[in-house]
């Protein structure tokens, strides 16, 4: 195993020892301590999922070991340490969301990644999720390197679905296209009318099986 450690301010640190990370966590773990850790995932009820968190925010608890199902929509400023394991297998832009769940107060954290990454790109992935704080510029990075997958679809990485423009180099021209689209939308949204027949059809041939996927979350 490799292990990559990285706080909030972005130093980034490649180390093949084990640090005091492991024994911290494998500690917490283990009776008494236990009994101030608890498990979180998405298949468990709102309500225990609401009830484990009303804990974690009073202090009740000290640790959870969850899924990435805390990856948006947590807010627990007394949170100041994450620990992610396989981190080679998240997207920069989700390891992001995940990061961000931590120092929301004003004591800093810090986010230690543990990895089995083996490839170039695995490490070069997580260097940059260490050295880049931006968002925007992990997801340009992320896209850069994955590939921008699908417009409509499930598919979230791999080549696009542009035949000509290319998706970062081309940032001016699909913000101009996204405006005229707005515009077209808000004129009409069915496009019901004669001189946008064309487009109508071309829509539904493309995406008409996939556009309710627009609409989830």
């Amino acid at each position: 195993m490799r292990d990559l450690v990285c706080d909030t301010r972005g130093r980034p640190q490649w180390s093949r020892a084990c640090f005091l990370g492991k024994d911290s966590l494998r500690h917490a773990l283990s009776p008494p301590f236990c009994m101030l850790t608890t498990g979180l995932h998405g298949r468990m009820s709102d309500e225990t999922k609401e009830e484990i968190m009303q804990r974690f925010r009073r202090g009740t608890l000290g640790a959870l070991v969850t899924t990435s199902v805390i990856e948006v929509g947590i807010d627990v400023p007394r949170a100041t340490l994450m620990v992610i394991e396989q981190a080679e297998r998240f997207g920069l832009s989700q390891l992001h969301q995940l990061r961000g769940r931590i120092s929301r107060g004003s004591v800093a954290g810090e986010c230690y990644l543990f990895s089995n990454a083996h490839t170039p790109e695995a490490e070069q992935r997580l260097a940059l999720f260490c050295r880049i704080q931006d968002g925007f510029q992990l997801a340009e990075e992320d896209a850069r390197l994955r590939g921008i997958g699908e417009f409509f679809g499930t598919r979230q990485h791999g080549p696009g679905e542009l035949r000509i423009a290319d998706g970062l180099a081309d940032v001016d021209l699909l913000v101009q296209a996204r405006e005229d689209a707005q515009t077209l939308v808000r004129e009409d949204p069915a496009l019901r009318q004669a001189e946008h027949h064309l487009v109508r059809r071309e829509v539904l041939r493309r995406y008409g099986a996939r556009l309710h996927l627009a609409q989830i979350g």
